[in-house]
This record gives structure tokens, C-alpha cells and sequence, in this order.
């Protein structure tokens, strides 16, 4: 396992080893932009940064991460870039209709896609695993039983 896969409480699966059991549709509000998923996801995060905040126009977002290879991506989209906390690249891509943020793809962990939870509009979709940068949380938010919970990153510097 490399350094990358392992999270402080949480690791990620190898993406190769992701087994392909169901597939999921995420679109954006107006469907012209639409992901693929097959397998479970390897991770369900809620993230509290204010960055992501801003983004989502929410008090938190909820990302679910993918090995690319689990996602097929379809559709017009456009991209906005910026320096994530750890310094690193952080790319946003969004539809250029109707301006969902649809899913990410950060540079530290380059082998995954983050997908909006929201977008696949499911339910009864995994619940999320861990929340972080609970530092800059909502005091009145309540999360899910059994979660891990960071003041920052999950992600151990490399």
C-alpha cells in the first residue's frame, strides 16, 4: 500500500481491486453532463472547508471518490483550477449550461475522480465515512454515527 492510500484512520482500497458490482448514474441539473460509475465507491467524505462551502453554495459538501477507471464521463464540460490547502492542484468541472459542479479531480491523489453525492440524487447512496476540516463546520451540523472525524485533511502529507 503506498503512502497516498493510507489515511490517518481510514485506508482506500487499491482502485484497481474496486469490484464493479453496480452502476450509478450523477448528472447535473440540466443532464447535459453525466458520470458513470461502476462498484462501490472507495470513499464517502463530507468536507466542511470553506473553499468547498463557497463551491457547493452549501454548508458542506459530499464527495465520493472513484477510481477513474470506475467512471465513464459524458458531455460538455468546463473546468475551473485552484491551489487545494495542501498545496496542490485541484481541478473543478462543471457544466457549462447549467453550471453544476459535477465532480474533481485533485492532484494529490491523481488515480481518482471525486463525484458530487448530490448529483447521482440517490437516497439510499453509501453514507459518508469520514468528515473533514470540521475546523471551519457549521456548530449546528449533525453528522451520521460512526464517522471519522479531522479538524483538516484525511490525507497524510507526502
Amino acid at each position: 500500500m503506498t503512502e497516498e492510500q493510507t489515511h490517518i484512520g481510514i485506508t482506500l482500497g487499491d482502485p484497481a481491486e474496486a469490484p464493479p458490482m453496480m452502476e450509478r448514474l450523477a448528472k447535473c441539473h440540466c443532464g447535459s453532463l453525466r458520470a458513470i460509475t461502476s462498484g462501490e465507491p472507495l470513499l464517502v467524505n463530507m468536507c466542511h472547508c470553506l473553499a468547498c462551502q463557497r463551491r457547493s453554495g452549501a454548508i458542506a459538501s459530499n464527495g465520493a471518490a472513484f477510481a477513474k477507471a470506475q467512471v465513464t464521463i459524458e458531455g460538455p464540460r468546463k473546468v475551473f483550477e485552484r491551489n487545494g490547502q495542501s498545496g496542490r492542484k485541484v481541478r473543478f468541472y462543471f457544466c457549462p449550461n447549467c453550471g453544476t459542479s459535477l465532480y474533481w479531480e485533485p492532484d494529490v491523489r491523481p488515480d481518482l475522480y471525486i463525484l458530487a453525492v448530490g448529483a447521482f440524487a440517490d437516497p439510499d447512496f453509501p453514507p459518508p465515512s469520514a468528515s473533514i476540516f470540521e475546523e471551519t463546520k457549521h456548530a449546528w451540523t449533525k453528522l451520521p454515527d460512526g464517522m471519522k472525524h479531522f479538524q483538516g485533511t484525511m490525507i497524510a502529507s507526502s
